[in-house]
């Protein structure tokens, strides 16, 4: 299990949050204007990379509310954790 510092109420056990996938991902626009193919790809693909990735988690059985963390995918280590509104940190800054 992973110990999870929510900025709201301070570090939790996982199990009391909802991964909800990677974080800045840009909806594409005109949404009536934009081809099948490149809805698929904003849906259903994802980058899966080793390393330090951007996630949306949100404090489902706690405060309720979303925000960011960076995480290490190969250690789970989380670097930083930031508001929905801040944008995406540097890897290599973290």
């Amino acid at each position: 299990m992973m110990l999870i510092p929510c900025p709201f109420c301070g570090p939790r056990d996982e199990a009391e949050f909802h991964c909800a996938d990677e974080s800045h991902i840009a909806r594409p626009e005109p949404f009536r204007d934009v081809p099948e193919e490149d809805w698929a790809h904003y849906l259903f693909y994802r980058e899966n990379p080793k390393g330090i990735v951007a996630e949306r988690w949100h404090h489902r059985f706690g405060c309720g509310l979303w925000f960011n963390i960076a995480r290490d995918t190969r250690t789970h280590e989380i670097t930083r954790v930031y508001e929905m509104t801040d944008p995406r940190p540097d890897p290599e800054a973290s």
